[in-house]
């Protein structure tokens, strides 16, 4: 095991002590950010399934133990975890947010780097983290300001009388 095998396990205990300061501050949307990245992770697994991608350390040597056979390529869950994690944490808090985005992103590539994904499984699954995880953000965000509209006019004619 390298260092670069523990730094992208690491990484992801980053984004974990990340979430946990941030449910201090912000407790629900920290806490369904965290569900958007199970969301992620979960969607990732199903289009593993789907599309069966061979790994290259089966064809090649690589730094990293080749995980078991059966358990696919495309898209990198790493990736899928990490690009999730800085969207919803930069959804969060955006200083935050840039660590996290540069953290993903040195994740996503050390897996290429140790030889058990292709650059185009860690790109999509960034993509695909992120996607999920901005989703759930902006459905947040509207359900946010549908409340707020709502209160409104009960805020309003407390005031008037």
């Amino acid at each position: 095991m390298t260092w670069l095998t523990v730094g992208t396990d690491a990484v992801l205990g980053v984004f974990a002590l990340m979430f946990l300061l941030l449910w201090f501050q912000h407790r629900l949307r920290a806490f369904l950010a965290g569900a958007g990245v199970v969301v992620a992770y979960a969607i990732s697994e199903v289009v593993k399934l789907v599309v069966r991608e061979e790994r290259p350390c089966r064809t090649a040597p690589s730094i990293a133990e080749c995980p078991e056979p059966g358990d696919w390529s495309f898209p990198s869950n790493h990736s899928v975890i990490a690009g999730a994690s800085a969207m919803a944490i930069w959804a969060l808090h955006r200083t935050w947010g840039w660590v996290a985005a540069v953290c993903a992103v040195a994740a996503a590539s050390s897996r290429v780097v140790v030889g058990v994904h292709y650059v185009h499984d860690v790109l999509a699954g960034l993509a695909l983290g992120a996607l999920v995880s901005w989703g759930i953000a902006v459905l947040l965000d509207r359900r946010r300001q549908r409340a707020e509209v709502a209160d409104a006019p009960t805020v309003v004619l407390q005031r008037l009388r």
